[in-house]
């Protein structure tokens, strides 16, 4: 198992693919991008394949979630997809994108074994989307969402990040549509993983903020759970359900004491959390000749080492010079 000092145990790997990313999102990178990874420092077909075969059979892991930068540009992703679904150990898979490349990969995906996908849209106006994007490509989300949707990919769940003054009064208009469209919405608080290192607590969005504004149109009705255990989204039936919307409260209300992931970045380097400010390099073990054995040992090394919590309110945190785009979400 990939057991830490807190009882904590992770079965769920986020695998990024690629660095890069077709969109310049306000609150992830800037405007002219970023320097990214040269190709030999990228993990290979493989190599990732490898790692998760280990992950999978050596490690306890069960899901697994393919992540960028943005994973459709990575060549080759229905063949990574369509190997790992071929794993003795199968894991479930997932991919969280921009929705661009949807259109025209998802029945690929499906059929190649993916399970379902995250897709992140901020707003339903494209004037809004090209501020925040940088890019006039709002359509093209929403025919990736309609894609994926008839792909069977789901639950197709669409991630939303409201930024003041800019979407910070959509959150009804979102919740609306996605029930139409039969989406599963959640809610994500701007968390400091930006290039710029521009974000401020003060600033942000909060989760209060989030169900206030959605309280103004809808009936919000906790979920009935005994634990949230380890699922970072706490869930509301909305008019009394069945359908649900979910808010990650990542800075306001973590949900780091039952976190259950780990976290590979595309050029092979394990991250305990997202705001990890260390690193444990497998890319090197497994271009060294290291045995499954041998890599295995340094991830749960890695694990064993993984912090009680993010600490994003300690007068203390610093924020990982990776970028959200370099980490993988």
């Amino acid at each position: 198992m990939l057991l830490d000092t807190y009882g904590r145990v992770a079965t769920d790997l986020r695998v990024s693919l690629t660095d890069r990313c077709n969109l310049r999102c306000t609150y992830c990178m800037p405007e002219e991008g970023l320097q990214w990874l040269a190709k030999p420092e990228l993990l290979t077909d493989d190599e990732i394949v490898r790692l998760v075969r280990i992950a999978t059979a050596e490690l306890g892991v069960t899901e697994v979630r393919f992540t960028g930068g943005e994973p459709l540009l990575r060549p080759g992703l229905a063949g990574i997809v369509a190997r790992c679904a071929e794993l003795p150990a199968r894991p479930r898979m997932s991919l969280t994108t921009n929705g661009i490349g949807l259109e025209r990969t998802a029945q690929a995906l499906r059929e190649a074994g993916l399970d379902r996908v995250n897709v992140s849209l901020d707003t339903l106006d494209p004037e809004t989307f090209r501020r925040m994007t940088r890019r006039k490509r709002h359509a093209d989300v929403l025919r990736g969402l309609a894609a994926a949707r008839a792909a069977g990919l789901t639950p197709v769940k669409v991630n939303a990040v409201l930024m003041p003054g800019m979407n910070d009064q959509e959150a009804p208009g979102l919740l609306s549509w996605a029930l139409e469209e039969g989406y599963e919405l959640r809610f994500i608080e701007q968390m400091p993983l930006d290039a710029q290192h521009g974000w401020q607590r003060e600033g942000m969005i909060t989760a209060g903020d989030i169900l206030a504004s959605l309280r103004t149109r809808f009936t919000l009705t906790p979920e009935q759970q005994e634990e949230r255990g380890s699922a970072p989204a706490e869930r509301w039936l909305v008019d009394g359900g069945p359908q649900r919307v979910g808010v990650i409260a990542s800075v306001t209300r973590p949900f780091c004491r039952a976190c259950d992931r780990t976290r590979l970045t595309a050029d092979g380097q394990v991250r305990t959390c997202l705001f990890a400010t260390e690193e444990s390099d497998l890319r090197g073990a497994l271009r060294g000749g290291a045995s499954d054995a041998e890599v295995a040992a340094l991830w749960r090394q890695a694990m064993w080492g993984k912090k009680a919590g993010a600490g994003i309110d300690d007068p203390s945190f610093v924020q990982p010079q990776r970028p959200m785009s370099a980490i993988g979400g």
